[in-house]
């Protein structure tokens, strides 16, 4: 009881120096304040970031698979030599693939031509930086993230026909049409070549930034080859039994080597990957950011620590002839000593829940301005608060034990 006692007593006066003493306490803890803000505010971002990327890469199939030439992930620029003389996959090694593995339910193909700028134009209407690939009708299949919005995808007859027909996603719909249900049998140009649109893709789910804009324009693999005879540039996408990715890629892997002569101890001259893969190289991408959260972090949260322990000193000089009397009328040294950390634990946790609201604001405000992801998340707020507090506690240690050490007799005389 004696101890709750105090406990409510220190906290009391702890309040009423930080009440009296307002402007100055709100400067000692501004740099704890900015620290714990940026926690919440960056933490906020990348957790939406996170929850976005998973979201897209989930929202492409569970048992779907990937194979390209290079190796896929960031490329950092221009790729290794190595890298650029690998042979482009094929769609024989595709057909290869279908017909040689057992755990392989469905393969496609999609063609690009990374070499041209591609623009799509309806009358005055244009759309550019778009990307342009053939495919072939499984291919929203073995990619679930391909879910239309308007119309159809093409069938296996306007493959074959070579038919001029797209599907365009909702982001170049957007560009061309007033609504893009209308975009549906409207003729456009597709790099001055003229295409019936005959659907419209949903823009996939967590999509962020301009680099995830839904701005596809899909056609018959046929009808590309027509369009560019000289491309060569193929992805291979590859849907597993379920339960039988890992298989798969495994069965998948070892054909293209064969068919590619690697050398038993040579490593792939492709890559292939999953969406296991993908979250995993996204999550070491979050933990650089995470290091970089830590530092810019750490110096506003040590500036703020030593605002308040600068103010805390000043405090002790202002307050000596009131520690005399508090030390006279029976307080002991660690009940002066808890007097003064409760206080700097009380300004610097002020500061840490002034940081989190405005954090906290900052994040929920940026889907609202921005359209982008970000999620407050609880257990940025609990470290923030603890970490202000625990900043309050160390260095408040140095003022608390100065004014427990004052004489009682001197404190009394200081004027």
């Amino acid at each position: 009881m004696e101890f709750k006692n105090d406990l409510r007593e220190n906290l009391r006066l702890a309040l009423d120096t930080v009440r009296a003493h307002k402007l100055r306490s709100f400067l000692a803890v501004l740099g704890v304040m900015i620290g714990v803000m940026l926690i919440i505010l960056v933490v906020g971002l990348v957790s939406g970031f996170r929850n976005s990327i998973v979201d897209q890469i989930n929202s492409s199939g569970a048992n779907s698979a990937w194979a390209w030439r290079f190796n896929q992930g960031p490329s950092n620029g221009r790729r290794p030599k190595e890298e650029r003389e690998r042979k482009p996959l094929t769609l024989d090694d595709a057909e290869a693939i279908r017909t040689m593995c057992p755990a392989v339910k469905d393969v496609t193909v999609a063609i690009y031509n990374w070499q041209q700028a591609h623009s799509v134009r309806y009358q005055k209407n244009e759309a550019t930086g778009g990307e342009f690939r053939g495919t072939f009708p499984n291919y929203p299949l073995v990619d679930s993230s391909e879910t239309m919005r308007a119309g159809r995808f093409f069938t296996d007859t306007e493959n074959r026909h070579r038919d001029n027909v797209v599907v365009i996603g909702e982001d170049i719909a957007k560009a061309l049409f007033p609504s893009m249900e209308d975009a549906v049998g409207k003729e456009v140009l597709v790099d001055g070549s003229t295409f019936t649109v005959i659907g419209v893709f949903l823009k996939p789910v967590g999509t962020l930034g301009a680099a995830d804009e839904d701005k596809r324009v899909v056609t018959p693999y046929y009808s590309f080859t027509k369009l560019f005879p000289a491309s060569f540039e193929v992805f291979i996408g590859i849907l597993a039994y379920p339960g039988q990715l890992d298989t798969a890629v495994d069965q998948a892997r070892e054909v293209l080597r064969r068919r590619r002569e690697v050398p038993y101890s040579k490593p792939d001259n492709f890559s292939m990957q999953t969406n296991a893969d993908t979250v995993k190289q996204f999550n070491d991408i979050i933990g650089g950011v995470a290091i970089v959260v830590v530092v810019l972090s750490s110096i506003g949260l040590l500036i703020g620590g030593i605002g308040v322990m600068n103010i805390m000193l000043v405090s002790v000089t202002e307050r000596t002839r009131e520690i005399g009397v508090r030390k006279a009328i029976g307080a002991r040294s660690k009940d002066i000593t808890w007097q003064f950390l409760f206080e700097a634990m009380t300004l610097t946790g002020s500061g840490g829940i002034i940081g989190i609201l405005v954090g906290s604001g900052l994040v929920m405000l940026i889907p609202v301005i921005t359209g982008m992801q970000a999620v407050v998340s609880p257990t940025a707020v609990i470290v923030g608060f603890v970490v202000a507090v625990g900043i309050g506690l160390v260095f408040g240690v140095w003022p608390a034990t100065k004014a427990a050490r004052l004489n009682p007799v001197e404190a009394l005389r200081y004027e």
